[in-house]
């Protein structure tokens, strides 16, 4: 199983910025271990938005310490370009008219679902999958298939 971690930023980057956490990412998945395995560990930026840290569990498994080394990395990263990557309560989607992707606050989104600005079929990012495999069809999902319909429909 390939197990992945989804980190949505709260702005989009720039291509310097970019170029520095791929980078910073390469370096660290070279050297990634989990009880002195090496892990086998890739990453992947997209849209200049998302980062996503992937490992390989048949090859070894992750641990706590092993994600918590993770964290940690992303937290430097974090400070070095002003950015945030643990704000869950940004919510990424494409706007319906466009198709351009938009980041506002959940309040905002839950005032964008009750005037119909976004509505069930709009575009969201489910940031919560867990699993590469999941990436193509569970990654990108109508808002009514995705955790945030619970929440905004």
């Amino acid at each position: 199983m390939k197990r992945v971690w989804v980190y949505q930023c709260n702005r989009f980057l720039h291509d310097e910025e970019i170029a520095r956490i791929e980078d910073i990412l390469s370096e660290f998945v070279l050297q990634w271990t989990a009880h002195g395995n090496q892990l086998a560990g890739s990453f992947s930026i997209r849209y200049g938005l998302f980062l996503m840290l992937m490992v390989d569990e048949e090859k070894a498994m992750v641990t706590g310490c092993s994600i918590d080394k993770s964290v940690h990395l992303l937290k430097k990263i974090e400070q070095e370009l002003g950015i945030s990557l643990f704000d869950r309560m940004q919510i990424a989607y494409r706007d319906p008219s466009s198709g351009n992707i938009l980041i506002v606050g959940r309040d905002t989104f839950s005032s964008l679902v009750r005037d119909g600005g976004v509505h069930a079929e709009t575009i969201v990012f489910n940031n919560m999958l867990t699993q590469v495999d999941e990436l193509d069809k569970k990654w990108e999902v109508p808002l009514k298939d995705s955790w945030h319909a619970r929440v905004f429909l």
